[in-house]
């Protein structure tokens, strides 16, 4: 795996749960172990070159996706960092992005006691592989952001997918 580059930080979490984003052929993004058709989706593209874009740019694109979420939504984050790495674990290597933590919905009394920030991760090289421009790039960058900004918040992949951004 990549460098990671903290792209945002703010405090510290427990029990860790997980979250992800991928696209496979003809595949939506979906969580774990599931998957939809999503029509128009940007398939992942066997043996087609890979779309030009640096690092610096890529981080660029994650920076702007998170300067879109509301501010006082973003405000309300608390104990996440944002981090860019250039592959997906060996075991998900299409994976676009990924969630670690405990949703504030869940959150008690007790779990700050000792724990580590919540994670979400945005896989760079996977997402330069299904998409066909710079612009598509930001543009999956924009909804894998806020896909796993959504975990953090309590919102489940089924939420998601009726609103639109699974």
């Amino acid at each position: 795996m990549g460098a990671n580059l903290p792209i945002d930080a703010r405090h510290v979490t427990a029990p860790w749960t997980s979250h992800s984003i991928r696209v496979t052929a003809g595949m939506s993004k979906a969580g774990p172990g599931t998957a939809e058709t999503r029509p128009g989706g940007p398939p992942i593209r066997d043996n087609a070159p890979v779309v030009d874009m640096s690092r610096e740019a890529f981080e660029d694109a994650v920076r702007d996706a998170l300067d879109q979420i509301p501010p006082e939504l973003a405000a309300t984050m608390d104990n996440v960092v944002v981090l860019v790495e250039d592959d997906a674990p060996e075991d998900d290597p299409e994976l676009l992005g990924l969630y670690e933590g405990v949703a504030l919905t869940e959150r008690d009394g007790w779990w700050a006691a000792g724990s580590l920030p919540d994670r979400i991760t945005i896989f760079r090289n996977p997402t330069l592989a299904i998409c066909d421009s710079v612009e598509e790039v930001v543009d999956e960058v924009a909804v894998t952001v806020v896909h796993e900004v959504a975990h953090h918040f309590g919102i489940d992949d089924d939420r998601l997918h009726e609103l639109g951004w699974g």
